[in-house]
């Protein structure tokens, strides 16, 4: 059986930068041949004109992250069917390893919490590696060997593993192996998080190991 048509999904959040607003970005991401759509932080948009813009372009809201703290004010939004639920930063001036285990320990704990009442929506929780190196020195999930080793504890089938390669690449390497072994815990993929990103120079990221 061959597998399923690759669908993509445009991320407004950095497309389009022409386009001063979100509800805007998701119709030109729908004129631009688009049928679904994603958003870092639709907090602060207004709830009636994301959902019209939607409607108008007959698009799905395929993903969103939970508010990053007191960075987005208003109420949450929930239009979409996955949600990245975010991991949260190591204190300043704090080693990681000092406060690993009990990081580890509420992340766990609130993303039970999260899976329990997202199911009753039948939405799906997702966890997204972040890499350290560069993006997010401070970001606490950064290797999809910690988000697998997470979600076993969590133990909710609602809650899966967003894999963004960028990521995976600058901290891992070998992604032909790791696609493999994760991919079972797999709810939304990425091959490219911004076009900007060199991640096919120098041979070619995809093709390294396999």
């Amino acid at each position: 059986m061959p597998p399923p048509p690759l669908r993509f999904a445009a991320n407004v959040s950095w497309l389009f930068p022409d386009v001063p607003d979100l509800p805007g970005r998701i119709v030109a991401a729908g004129r631009a041949g688009f049928r679904a759509v994603e958003v870092a932080w639709p907090y602060a948009a207004d709830r009636g004109a994301l959902k019209a813009a939607l409607r108008a372009g007959a698009m799905e809201l395929v993903l969103m992250n939970t508010p990053a703290g007191d960075r987005e004010p208003g109420r949450p939004v929930l239009l979409g069917y996955r949600i990245h639920i975010m991991a949260g930063r190591v204190p300043a001036h704090v080693e990681r390893s000092s406060i690993e285990k009990e990081m580890e320990e509420t992340f766990i704990e609130n993303l039970r919490y999260a899976a329990d009442i997202l199911n009753q929506a039948d939405i799906v929780g997702l966890i997204e590696p972040i890499n350290c190196r560069i993006t997010e020195p401070r970001y606490f999930l950064n290797t999809p060997q910690q988000g697998a080793a997470i979600l076993q504890k969590v133990g909710r089938p609602n809650m899966k593993m967003q894999m963004d390669l960028y990521h995976w690449q600058i901290m891992d390497g070998n992604l032909t192996e790791n696609i493999k072994t994760y991919f079972p815990l797999i709810g939304e993929k990425r091959l490219i998080t911004i076009i900007t990103q060199t991640l096919l120079m120098e041979g070619g990221a995809l093709t390294e190991n396999g």
